[in-house]
């Protein structure tokens, strides 16, 4: 007997293979612990998204990573990108958080397309990533646009639409509720900020009269 989670997989890579083999040969793939792209060079018979330990989530992220990169990148093993780990000081996370916010933003996309709650992923539990609300704000912004401002486009639309559609979500039946709660976070997210920020100048002009 599967789990939903399973089963919800399942439909997850039948729906990718169904919008994008044809065109692209590439397979969405359950894997172990850690999530890879791999180019049909390597695989030596198709291009592989490897998703983590069977994760819905992570099927999503990757995805979402597999429809930013280009044609080029899309040869290359991780799209040739090099990730520092989990364990990163707070410059390395803010390097980490600038290429993370497309994809995370997609991700959001298709998960609202599957009427799953999502949660912004700072990827560092053992780390010392410092303050990610900035990092929150922009992914929350940049999903508000390709929504609700008509910049969702190209492999992420016709992702988006497929999920839609296979778990009967069109978006006309949730597009208000989901953006009324993103305008309520990117409310909060700048107010916490412009606030976070007097006080850091306020500190600074105490100790220049210290």
């Amino acid at each position: 007997m599967f789990d939903s989670e399973y089963l919800e997989c399942e439909q997850l890579i039948k729906v990718f293979e169904k919008v994008f083999y044809a065109q692209y040969k590439t397979r969405l793939v359950r894997g172990g612990d850690e999530p890879l792209y791999l180019p049909a060079k390597l695989t030596e018979a198709d291009n592989q998204i490897i998703f983590a330990r069977g994760f819905f989530s992570s099927g999503l992220h990757e995805t979402a990573h597999w429809c930013v990169a280009g044609a080029e990148r899309r040869k290359l093993e991780d799209f040739g990108y090099w990730y520092v780990p989990d364990g990163r000081n707070e410059t390395q996370q803010r390097a980490f958080e600038l290429v993370e916010v497309h994809p995370q933003a997609y991700e959001q996309c298709f998960t609202l397309a599957v009427g799953r709650p999502f949660n912004i992923s700072a990827d560092n539990l053992t780390g010392k990533p410092g303050a990610t609300d900035a990092f929150e704000l922009n992914v929350h912004r940049l999903t508000f646009a390709l929504l609700f401002e008509n910049q969702l486009t190209g492999r992420a639309k016709q992702f988006f639409d497929a999920l839609c559609d296979a778990w009967h979500q069109p978006f006309s039946s949730w597009q208000a509720a989901a953006k009324q709660k993103l305008l309520n976070r990117i409310e909060w997210l700048e107010a916490n900020l412009k606030a976070n920020l007097k006080a850091s100048q306020a500190e600074l002009k105490r100790s220049e009269h210290c």
